[in-house]
């Protein structure tokens, strides 16, 4: 009993920041999209390509931090300091090489990138262009900050980043506001000033995560030299199989963006405002995902695999928990929720049903994710891309062609598709996890 309240209170800790980190960036992207409505209706629309583009290209390329996670957990967990500081190096080189490339490479094949969305305005697909040219630039901030958190989350750090994304995002709304509209005396830039909000954010996060980092007292430092190399072969080979799984989850969602765009405008709007609703939920149980991850990596390092899984499991049910207080209100107030993005009284009859699905997907979408972390702290990564490969391709995009074109349900296809997909994907990773073969991965 004593075990299990320490884990529980070690994962509600870990977990707290994480989710309130998460919050907090929904909050301001929220704002970000109303400041820029206000602007335009092409800066705004332009938003749907940008931000689906840096998420997909971030996303995917950060799955190296899924090594570092793996590491710098074991060798904190095995009170080995210079393994967790050599990973943590090598984890950041390998941010800014691939950070420069990628600024590089997207700011001289805009056009191609664009061309990828040939049924966008010109107006649009201009907003766009003036938003990535600037952000781009900025990429290796932006994958510095995400693999200086991830490490400091996998050393039981989770305060410090969220402390850091505080004040950066609160930078990030204070120059938009000045900026998009020319407020206090600067020049009104619209979303190129957005832009630079943005950038400003990612280089303010990246610095002071980096000076977090440099403190030789810390529990986790990077100063020190020498094995790099090592540490990198490390990273690759358990990073490989997450950058797999990265891939084929934004291969799977485009197809699935496809096939929503399919239904038409009203779907997609409805399809937005339900996706802003239910991140809130996903969001949640990436936050508890990580504390799993942590908990299990440290366990794992310092040879105590029954408490990683453990932990694991009272994270799996924390989440199970919030989620399922969430998929009450989706029950309960359906329309006043969607209500909040858009008073079309067609788009609401459209969406209700679709919230009525995710409320029952919120458990199975809960177990998925943690469990899915839980493995990717153990090192386990080939597993959860051979579930995500799965789960996208042989359940999520079938099953959604199925309800949503064969049986002619529309948009409410799409959510019994992405249902189908986590429920089966829920059991499969039980099923792994309780065979416990994850225990003995070595990294």
């Amino acid at each position: 009993m004593t075990l299990r309240f320490s884990l529980s209170r070690e994962v509600f800790l870990l977990a707290a920041p994480v989710i309130g980190q998460s919050l907090l960036q929904t909050l301001v992207v929220f704002v970000d999209r109303v400041m820029l409505g206000r602007y335009s209706a092409d800066a705004l629309a332009s938003m749907q390509i940008n931000g689906a583009l840096l998420w997909s290209i971030t996303s995917t390329l950060s799955a190296f931090s899924v090594g570092s996670v793996a590491l710098v957990g074991r060798g904190v967990g095995g009170r080995d300091r210079e393994l967790a500081a050599t990973v943590t190096r090598a984890s950041l080189l390998l941010a800014v090489g691939i950070g420069l490339l990628i600024s590089l490479v997207g700011f001289f094949s805009l056009d191609g990138i664009l061309g990828l969305f040939p049924t966008a305005d010109l107006g649009v697909k201009a907003a766009a262009r003036a938003y990535l040219s600037i952000v781009l630039l900025a990429m290796p901030m932006k994958l510095i900050s995400i693999a200086a958190a991830a490490n400091l989350q996998a050393a039981g750090n989770t305060r410090t980043p969220f402390l850091v994304a505080l004040m950066s995002n609160t930078v990030n709304l204070a120059v938009n506001y000045c900026l998009i509209f020319g407020n206090l005396g600067a020049p009104t830039l619209g979303i190129r000033g957005a832009a630079l909000g943005s950038a400003t954010a990612m280089a303010w996060n990246a610095l002071s995560l980096l000076a977090v980092l440099s403190r030789p007292q810390g529990k986790l430092t990077f100063r020190g030299r020498g094995g790099e190399r090592d540490a990198l072969r490390r990273l690759f080979k358990v990073a490989a199989p997450a950058f797999g799984e990265r891939l084929v989850q934004h291969v799977g969602f485009l197809g699935f963006v496809r096939f929503i765009s399919a239904l038409g405008g009203l779907a997609m709007a409805a399809n937005q405002a339900l996706d802003s609703i239910e991140s809130i939920c996903y969001l949640s149980a990436d936050g508890f995902g990580i504390a799993a991850a942590a908990v299990v990596s440290q366990r794992l390092g310092a040879h105590r695999p029954q408490e990683a899984a453990v932990g694991a499991k009272i994270a799996t049910l924390c989440a199970i928990a919030l989620l399922g207080f969430f998929a009450c209100w989706f029950l309960l107030v359906p329309s006043q929720l969607l209500s909040i993005f858009s008073q079309n009284n067609e788009m609401i009859e459209i969406g209700i049903p679709c919230l009525y699905v995710a409320a029952f997907a919120q458990p199975f979408m809960a177990t998925s994710i943690v469990l899915g972390q839980a493995l990717r702290g153990a090192g386990d990564t080939k597993t959860a891309f051979y579930v995500s490969l799965a789960g996208w391709f042989f359940v999520r995009l079938s099953a959604t062609y199925l309800f949503a074109f064969v049986f002619d349900l529309g948009l409410l296809g799409v959510w019994l598709g992405s249902t189908c997909d986590w429920v089966v994907r829920c059991f499969t990773l039980i099923a792994i996890f309780l065979r416990g073969k994850w225990q003995k991965v070595a990294v």
